[in-house]
Formats: C-alpha cells, sequence, structure tokens
C-alpha cells in the first residue's frame, strides 16, 4: 500500500498582494501525475488547505478539479482532508456529500461526544486502512479544563485515545493524522500562526500514543520527522510561504506499507516553479549594494518564465531620501514579483539577530517572537520575558483564538 502525505496548501495565499494561483496549480498538475506515476493508493491532507477560512471561489474550483482530475488517473485513489487552523470547519464540512461521491473523506471538527466522525475505515484494492483524521483541535472542542499547557495536552491526548478505542480491526495498517505544533518541531518564525493553547510551548509527541503505525502532521511549514522518529512526520509545505522558507526543501512523503507494517518512508521533492529571492541573503545592505545586487541578478529572459518574488533589505542606517526612487530606477524593466523594502538594524551586542523596521514583516512574525524582540530592544538585551508576562500574552492569544471561531 502506497500513502502520500502533504499538509499545509493555503491555497488563496496572496504574496505580498501577488496572487499564487499559478504556482498553486503547478502543484497540484504535478502531484497529480506524481501519485499517478507512484499508482498511490491513498492520499492524506493534514490542514490548512485553505489560507483563509473564507478562501476565494477560484481556490476552491481549484481544489475540486485537483480531486477530479486525479480520480480521472487513479480510480481507485482515497483522500483525505483534514482542517487547519487556517480553515473554516463548517466550509470543509459542507462539501463533505459531495466530495463522498470521489471517495474523498473530509473531516472538519472534532466531535468529543461521537468522535466515530473521525475514524475513516478505507477498504482499497491493496487493503484495508484505518485513517484517523483529526482536525485542528480548539479548547473548546475537546475540553472545559483551565486552558493551560498539561489539561490541552491530555485533552488531546483522550481525544486520540478516544477515536483508536472506535478501531475494529487493529491489525490493519494505523494511520494518525493531526494539525498542531508538536514538542520540538522547527518553525521558520513568521509564517505559522501560534496554535498553542495556554501554552507557550507545544505538546509532546506522545499524545498520540504507541498504536498509530505512522503519524501525519500538518501545520509546521518545514518538512521534519519528530522526536527523532521516521513514522512521525511534517510534510511541510509544498511552497515557501514567506522569505523565511526560501531555502526549504519542499516535498511530500510517501509511505510504504508491508501488510501492516512502515516498509519504507521517503520524500519526494516539489518542483520550485517561482523562485523567492531577498537581497541580500542575510542582514542589511546599504543602498549602492543593493542597486548593484539588482543589476547583477540572473532572471527570466522568457516574457511567459514565472517571475521571481524578491525583497530588498536596505540598512536603517541609510540616510538617502531619494533611496525609494533609486530603487525603483534599478528594478525598471526587471521581470520580478516586488514584495517591497525592509528597513534592517543589526543587532551586534548581545547577538546576531535582525530586527525589521518595515511594519510589513513585523505583521509577519509570530506573536511570542515580537514579545521576546520588544523585551530585549526595551527592557534587557540579554534576557527573556518572564512567566507571568508570557501569560499574559497566552490568555490574549486564547482570547483572539476563541473569538475567531
Amino acid at each position: 500500500m502506497k500513502v502520500v502525505h502533504t499538509s499545509d496548501w493555503h491555497l488563496g495565499q496572496q504574496f505580498y498582494e501577488h496572487s499564487r494561483y499559478t504556482e498553486h496549480q503547478a502543484f497540484l498538475d504535478w502531484l497529480c501525475q506524481e501519485l499517478a506515476q507512484i499508482e498511490a493508493d491513498l492520499l492524506i491532507v493534514s490542514g490548512d488547505i485553505y489560507h483563509t477560512a473564507t478562501p476565494p471561489a477560484a481556490s476552491e474550483q481549484q481544489l475540486y478539479a485537483f480531486i477530479k482530475q486525479v480520480k480521472d488517473l487513479l480510480p481507485a485513489l482515497h483522500i483525505v482532508i483534514i482542517a487547519g487552523n487556517h480553515d473554516s470547519a463548517n466550509r470543509i464540512e459542507t462539501a463533505k456529500p459531495l466530495l463522498q461521491q470521489f471517495d474523498t473523506h473530509v473531516v472538519g471538527r472534532f466531535e468529543k461526544h461521537n468522535p466515530k466522525n473521525v475514524v475513516k475505515t478505507l477498504i482499497m484494492p491493496a487493503g484495508k486502512v484505518n485513517v484517523v483524521a483529526m482536525p485542528f483541535l480548539r479548547s473548546a472542542d475537546i475540553t472545559h479544563l483551565d486552558n493551560d499547557e498539561s489539561s490541552y495536552a491530555h485533552a488531546v491526548r483522550q481525544a486520540y485515545k478516544s477515536a483508536y478505542a472506535l478501531i475494529a480491526d487493529k491489525g490493519a495498517p494505523i494511520i494518525a493524522m493531526g494539525h498542531l505544533h508538536a514538542k520540538g518541531g522547527d518553525i521558520s518564525g513568521d509564517s505559522e500562526r501560534n496554535i498553542t493553547i495556554g501554552g507557550f510551548d507545544s505538546i509532546h509527541a506522545d499524545v498520540f500514543g504507541e498504536l498509530p503505525d505512522y503519524v501525519a502532521l500538518g501545520h509546521l511549514h518545514k518538512a521534519q520527522k519528530v522526536a527523532n522518529n521516521d513514522c512521525i512526520r511534517y510534510s511541510g509545505t509544498p511552497m515557501p510561504m514567506s522569505f523565511a522558507e526560501r531555502n526549504y526543501k519542499h516535498q511530500v512523503v510517501l509511505v510504504e506499507f508491508e501488510k501492516s507494517q512502515v516498509k519504507a518512508v521517503s520524500a519526494r521533492y516539489v518542483p520550485r516553479y517561482k523562485e523567492v529571492i531577498l537581497l541580500p541573503d542575510k542582514g542589511g545592505a546599504t543602498l549602492v549594494e543593493l542597486c548593484e545586487a539588482i543589476n547583477a541578478l540572473e532572471l527570466p529572459s522568457c516574457d511567459k518564465a514565472p517571475k521571481p518574488y524578491l525583497r530588498l533589505r536596505l540598512n536603517a542606517s541609510e540616510t538617502d531620501s531619494q533611496f525609494r526612487h533609486k530603487i525603483e530606477q534599478a528594478l525598471e524593466n526587471k521581470p520580478v514579483n516586488f514584495c517591497g523594502i525592509e528597513r534592517v538594524t543589526q543587532q551586534t551586542e548581545y547577538d546576531d539577530e535582525v530586527i525589521f523596521d518595515d511594519l510589513g514583516k513585523v505583521s509577519e512574525l509570530a506573536p511570542t517572537t515580537l514579545l521576546e524582540l520588544a523585551y530585549k530592544e526595551q527592557i534587557d538585551p540579554q534576557g527573556v520575558p518572564s512567566s507571568a508576562l508570557q501569560k499574559c500574552l497566552e490568555e490574549v492569544l486564547v482570547s483572539l483564538s476563541e473569538h475567531d471561531k
């Protein structure tokens, strides 16, 4: 049995006001052909299928067209999709009756009084498989306890445990899906929303228990193993969702089963449709250096070739009031999707971090990162925010998370 694990497509994302429709379509076309070449039996998508709770109609059509296209090539393929923290549970659930006709199983929410809705026992030509399709879990979905780290982690563990109890044939492979931040996971720092509920840290990978043969996770954008376990993985995004992700090796994960055992886990790398360029790659540069770097760029010569994304880092010490005009002149007739300018201040007294003065960049940073940067700048360059201050921010984040529901 061949299972392909992917996540965090973020269909409908605007990248600095640039549409990513063609990039997503290129990925979906590639994935369709890859699934056919692999002769996949099951595709699992671990959340954040859309970038917002109200995606453009074109993005919804894009998803449905992909499902139709891949089912034409692989009539026996089953697809399981869960909602992530970016998705609307209601919107995901609304399409369920239609998608079931295409062997596509969607789960928008976990019903704690009826956990059967997340347990999918699929019968395919390659055999039977049990999928625990656990969507993103908000605190209200699983617990009435205080929103602290231990109670939320305990409730997540209980949610999986209650689902496992409903699996009739535990001799068949068991795949657990999830959309959360597992402890030890490497984040990009500016594109994954903070989704921990009451607790700055993430939750431990042991919440999944020992029953699953493979755990297919979404939310973190970097493809990686969790707890050094080959069978607990984030597939990562299929393309960079921020400039911080420009050097990621984007992939989907192929999991091959022999009877009920995982035989092999391997990466299938996604081609980069559009390049993501940050000048300079680290730190900042003077205006003269930036203009020279722009002129030295090797850019597509064909008019129909995809234009790369370009963002510039200008030293905050730059005093030339005409810097925007001069940069515009350097960019004239350059085939790029321009993504703005950051004013950068190098911190040399206590570390080599970069502080961004550009508000557009600040809006991308995780709340925890913003708190740490503000604390270092305003209070103690070598310190960290107190637990009380962190708790304050946690309460605000929890309140906002509940309000977004």
